[in-house]
């Protein structure tokens, strides 16, 4: 085996990079089953950040809008005007 297939072979099952995100999220993500940009865009920002905060405790508002600005591929500190307190609103609503 070639260094260069060993490689492939052992990142096969890795999460692929999704923006915004570092190597702990990235892994809380692959943990609800989110292992690309795809995925994430399949379930939302939302969903994904309820799935993350059902297994994990104590994760940050932040995590919310890194996800939607992976979404709308862009920094989450470059969200449009307003969307950040809707995403507040819908975490708000997730809370029992």
């Amino acid at each position: 085996m070639t260094a260069t297939s060993k490689r492939r072979t052992s990142r096969a099952g890795a999460p692929r990079a999704i923006r915004n995100l570092g190597p702990k999220s990235t892994v809380w993500l692959a943990e609800i089953g989110v292992r690309a940009t795809s995925d994430l865009h399949a379930i939302g920002a939302v969903e994904a950040y309820r799935r993350v905060k059902s297994v994990r405790a104590g994760v940050s508002i932040v995590l919310l809008y890194a996800l939607q600005g992976a979404v709308f591929d862009c920094h989450w500190n470059d969200l449009p005007p307003g969307m950040k307190e809707e995403l507040q609103e819908a975490a708000r609503a997730l809370e029992p």
